[in-house]
């Protein structure tokens, strides 16, 4: 049965990632992750916004894709030393922070979709979820955060567990499956989606037998980071269901909408 993640809305997805930062945006300092980036894939028509969550020092789950603060402002410390407030005030002019609550209450009618980056964001992560499950999707290059997410969820009193995206290790082995015409039924179990690049080097993920495989369990399969309009064309007209782009506004323009 459909997780009601993907009910009534238009498909193929497009999945704003980390929000979207228009030209304007940009020229303003507006971050990934933040409130304004957020706002404007909003305002752009994206139903779906993918995003990344770490923990502060006072353990509060907060939207951030990097382990440290290196890349945006040359600091080296770990997110997970760095006090909430201090992180708020850094992210001040430049969209401003949120959290996980913040982004759910803020964005009522958005969907997520929550790159869980660190097993300690497991736990907290699950209350939070509580009452939006139909409307988040955990996804995590590990299985075994993601699971501990869903758990977590559960656990706290969750009536639905959230939509799922299967990690590394499924992935490969679903390619592997594929490839050699097995069922994937025991691998896609309280799988919803397959979040994939389309080439991981040489190798390419992304395979017709792999697709086919997918679609016979009913899971949704959704490509990154597609920022391309060639490419967008290509692989919806290839049978892909979403589309993960740095340009939500340009995709949504490009597929017809």
């Amino acid at each position: 049965m459909t997780h009601p993640y993907f009910a009534k809305a238009r498909h193929p997805r497009v999945l704003a990632h980390r929000g979207l930062i228009t030209t304007a945006g940009g020229d303003s300092g507006v971050w990934e992750n933040s409130a304004a980036a957020f706002a404007a894939a909003h305002a752009a028509g994206a139903e779906y916004i993918e995003t990344d969550c770490q923990v502060t020092a006072d353990g509060d789950v907060v939207l951030f894709h990097d382990s440290t603060l290196e890349r945006l402002v040359g600091d080296p410390r770990p997110i997970r030393t760095v006090r909430t407030r201090e992180l708020a005030l850094i992210f001040a002019d430049h969209g401003g922070l949120l959290t996980v609550g913040d982004a759910l209450s803020t964005f009522p009618s958005t969907r997520f979709n929550i790159d869980v980056k660190t097993a300690e964001a497991a736990d907290p992560l699950g209350p939070i979820l509580v009452d939006h499950t139909h409307r988040v999707l955990i996804t995590s290059f590990s299985d075994a955060n993601r699971r501990a997410t869903v758990a977590s969820a559960l656990r706290a009193g969750a009536d639905l567990r959230p939509a799922t995206s299967g990690g590394s290790r499924t992935i490969a082995a679903l390619r592997a499956v594929s490839a050699l015409h097995l069922s994937p039924a025991r691998l896609l179990r309280d799988i919803d989606a397959l979040q994939i690049p389309e080439r991981h080097g040489a190798l390419r993920v992304l395979t017709p037998s792999l697709l086919r495989a997918a679609h016979r369990r009913d899971v949704e399969v959704h490509v990154w980071t597609v920022n391309d309009p060639d490419s967008m064309r290509r692989l919806v007209g290839a049978g892909v269901d979403g589309l993960v782009t740095d340009c939500a506004d340009l995709a949504l323009a490009t597929i017809g909408r």
